[in-house]
């Protein structure tokens, strides 16, 4: 494992990261990318306690995507089963094994500020963080995607699945937007990842 991890993560944040995966009931896979999720935790049927994450973040979103599952374990064994997944108890325990990690031999310095406050009151996913989840994305290595937010309104926009929209106004933090084929409403994620589409045809 030590081998794989190191390929994904900032090379100062290995020996941490090592430590904090040295539980014989602990595994680490990581997974091609997933559209829904960046990373998950599930204790697994024989004991043992299973972290996925996928493969193609950046180093930088890989890292915050492990510590956060590596939270949901730590979080389980002290608190039990019956605690919020991203409740308070997860949130303390996150923010505690995130600390360590803020600093500018591990994040670039333009990163620190905007993690600093986003863990003030970490969210379940780093997505509805718009601040953080854009700044994070200046490290991807493709960066010719288009997401809600920079589109006009009314556009006519394309989803993974297939599904098609046309993008509305913004409530306070996310995006109005009609399916068209069965004109249902949806509250759409600035941060969506979406393709413009200039005709569309039923």
């Amino acid at each position: 494992m030590q081998t794989q991890i190191q390929d994904y993560i900032p090379q100062a944040a290995l020996t941490k990261v090592l430590k904090l995966l040295e539980h014989d009931n602990l595994v680490v896979k990581i997974k091609k990318e997933r559209k829904t999720r960046h990373g998950d935790y599930r204790p697994l049927p024989n004991g043992k306690h299973q972290i996925t994450v996928n493969s193609n973040l950046n180093e930088y979103r890989f890292l915050i995507t492990l510590i956060h599952e590596i939270a949901h374990f730590e979080a389980y064994k002290t608190f039990g089963r019956f605690i919020k997944p991203h409740g308070i108890e997860w949130k303390r325990t996150f923010q505690h094994l995130m600390l360590p990690f803020l600093n500018p031999e591990v994040f670039p310095s333009n990163l620190l500020p905007i993690l600093a406050t986003h863990f003030k009151n970490p969210k379940a996913s780093s997505d509805t963080d718009t601040s953080l989840a854009y700044a994070l994305r200046q490290f991807d290595e493709h960066n010719d995607k288009t997401y809600v937010f920079q589109l006009p309104l009314n556009s006519v926009f394309k989803l993974y699945n297939g599904k098609v929209f046309k993008k509305g106004k913004k409530r306070t933090k996310r995006f109005e937007c009609v399916e068209l084929k069965t004109g249902k409403l949806y509250l759409f994620n600035p941060n969506a990842e979406v393709e413009p589409l200039k005709e569309y045809h039923e």
